[in-house]
């Protein structure tokens, strides 16, 4: 449409790393869907070759663990795109993507996906570039699980959050713009749920968090990137 804006997507998302031209040749392809929360849009196992495009809402990225309960690996956001590696690959989904809310997605047929990446290369970098710094990401978490207290790595888990997906509130305050369980958070942080029951506990005594059915709000940024032991630039390097 002639005069329309070209969308602002979140930094460190596919779509905010590709050219505009680029990123609407990919929004040219598949089908779109506006999705309810609770949806699943990836199943671990499955072995579907689509991959989903984010174009509005929020998703968790879960996997089941050995003694069946289910890991929070990530979360995922408008311009973020979803089940890249088993499109490519051929392989069985390794993890669930679940809507946290109603959003828009857009769901693109590996057919269609791959001959994308051959038509411009330029997006196929950036998406390999992207995983990289995923991976990367995920390792420094497990260094953080071996080198840091529970209390440091909940402090990190809920500082990244904060800054990623911060809703402003009231006296500066940041609430996590997404609904999470406590053993979620014990399985980002690599703890025990009562554990962490006990850290948010003290977080809340120190009034720098509160909680209310499944809300965390952060009252105090910067004195939780000082529990967090996080230089003042530093961010998640898969940051969107």
């Amino acid at each position: 449409m002639p005069g329309a804006e070209t969308p602002q997507w979140p930094e460190g998302t596919l779509l905010a790393r590709l050219a505009p031209q680029t990123a609407n040749a990919l929004l040219s392809l598949g089908v779109e869907q506006r999705v309810p929360a609770g949806r699943v849009l990836i199943r671990e196992g499955s072995t579907e070759s689509h991959v989903v495009i984010i174009r509005r809402g929020l998703t968790k990225v879960t996997a089941e663990m050995a003694d069946g309960r289910s890991a929070l690996l990530s979360i995922r956001v408008a311009g973020d795109i979803l089940g890249e590696m088993s499109a490519l690959s051929g392989s069985p989904r390794s993890a669930t993507v679940t809507m946290c809310g109603s959003g828009l997605v857009r769901f693109v047929h590996r057919r269609d996906f791959t001959p994308f990446l051959n038509d411009f290369p330029g997006a196929a970098v950036e998406l390999a570039t992207m995983v990289g710094e995923r991976l990367r990401w995920s390792n420094r978490r497990r260094i953080d699980f071996t080198s840091y207290p529970l209390k440091t790595r909940l402090a990190r888990v809920l500082a990244e959050l904060a800054e990623l997906y911060g809703q402003e509130r009231r006296h500066g305050a940041l609430e996590i713009g997404v609904r999470l369980t406590q053993p979620e958070l014990a399985t980002m942080c690599g703890a025990a749920e009562i554990t962490v029951h006990k850290a948010l506990r003290d977080m809340r005594r120190s009034h720098l968090i509160s909680t209310r059915y499944g809300r965390i709000t952060v009252w105090n940024l910067p004195e939780l990137r000082g529990s967090a032991d996080m230089a003042p630039d530093q961010r998640r390097p898969d940051a969107y």
